[in-house]
């Protein structure tokens, strides 16, 4: 909880600024003291008289007010917060952040900060797809930004895709998870999620009934314990964790690579439902139905083997690896050959039989293995689940 923190919070000028409306009462509601500051365009959106009812706090806004210099200088506004959260961060605010600009109150206090920083994104998808913006986000990234969302939906302008302001409670979460001193701080973790899908042509794919959803829990349990948390998913359906650095990737081979950009770890979770095989040669134009009987020809090859490559390198290993071993028959026989062919050194077994519900569900069913023996967890919720396993990591790691 936030009882006794204060944070600053700096709304940005998009049409998700009347989330902050939101967010403030959340904040406040987790015990935290809001101090608002406000861009130019935000008060085109929200009224700086609503803001300051709500958050009991005097609006920020106008970088050469001498009063305000005077009583609360920008230097001291960008240092006496324990966090500063930026909500909405639209595209033209993360830019000027990634150069490092000052020009206005808000821009200024982050340039000046050594307090942590948590933004969330909300643009038009367009925008948050620009090559411009997706450098900017790599470059605030590398700054030690904190990053939450962007979310997945409908916006103003009618268009869908990411770009979507987070919702206020997973943004207090990201807060939350940065502001803790867990067991876990310091620690860089890996968590894979999600299917991959493979391309046939350009609208057909191989893919699974993954939904992601058991990946996200356990990135929020170890965010929650203050890991530094790198999230490679594929194409989810389900809500993507708070507080983690997320990479989104499609097939196999991208995720591969995003993997071994995120090293080095300490420790790996490959929760990703990885497609074993994928087209050889996939085509530019949609296969086209024929009238003839002859049906296409299809030739699959292998795909990498994520878990296997990082729990068998040489140098540079994460002291601790875990996969999963979705079976359907001999389930304990097939797990424990595939922990020792893959090296890895935990497998979670699950039956993922389509009677069990359990792929694309809301409850697990785990047992897990290692060197220490074999051990049945009862079936459970996917979020009890990753709580278990990371007070798990915890005994192993720290």
């Amino acid at each position: 909880m936030f009882t006794g923190r204060r944070i600053l919070l700096i709304i940005g000028g998009g049409i998700a600024a009347y989330k902050s409306l939101d967010l403030i009462r959340v904040l406040q509601k987790r015990g935290a003291s809001i101090v608002p500051v406000m861009t130019r365009g935000a008060s085109e959106f929200v009224t700086p008289l609503s803001v300051a009812a709500l958050s009991q706090n005097k609006v920020f806004q106008d970088l050469f007010d001498l009063t305000d210099e005077a009583e609360m200088g920008h230097i001291e506004l960008s240092r006496s917060a324990d966090l500063i959260i930026v909500a909405p961060a639209t595209a033209d605010l993360m830019a000027k952040m990634a150069l490092g600009l000052a020009s206005d109150l808000a821009t200024t206090i982050l340039l000046a900060t050594n307090t942590p920083v948590l933004i969330s994104p909300a643009m038009n998808v367009r925008m948050w797809e620009h090559a411009s913006t997706q450098r900017n986000l790599k470059t605030l990234r590398d700054d030690g930004i904190h990053i939450c969302g962007p979310d997945e939906g409908s916006m103003a302008c009618g268009e869908f895709g990411l770009g979507r302001m987070s919702e206020p409670e997973s943004i207090a979460d990201s807060a939350e998870s940065i502001l803790l001193n867990g067991p876990l701080k310091g620690k860089h973790v890996l968590v894979t999620s999600g299917p991959t899908h493979e391309q046939i042509d350009p609208v057909r794919y191989i893919s699974n009934r993954s939904s992601g959803a058991q990946g996200s829990a356990i990135a929020n349990a170890l965010a929650s314990l203050g890991a530094r948390v790198s999230f490679v998913t594929g194409p989810s359906v389900c809500e993507m964790p708070s507080g983690c650095d997320i990479i989104q990737v499609e097939t196999a081979a991208e995720m591969l690579n995003a993997v071994q950009e995120s090293l080095p770890f300490d420790s790996g979770i490959f929760t990703a439902a990885v497609s074993d095989w994928k087209i050889e040669n996939p085509t530019k134009s949609k296969i086209k139905k024929k009238e003839s009987d002859n049906l296409p020809i299809l030739k699959l090859v292998e795909n990498p083997d994520l878990l296997a490559i990082i729990s068998q390198m040489q140098a540079g290993r994460p002291k601790l690896v875990i996969g999963f071993a979705a079976e359907t028959d001999d389930l304990l026989e097939n797990a424990i050959l595939k922990r020792k062919r893959k090296g890895c050194d935990w497998i979670l077994m699950n039956d993922v039989s389509p009677e069990t519900g359990i792929m694309g569900g809301n409850e697990n069913d785990i047992t897990l293995i290692s060197d220490k023996g074999i051990e049945d967890w009862p079936r459970m919720s996917k979020r009890s689940v990753a709580k278990l396993l990371v007070e798990k990591i915890v005994d192993e790691l720290v």
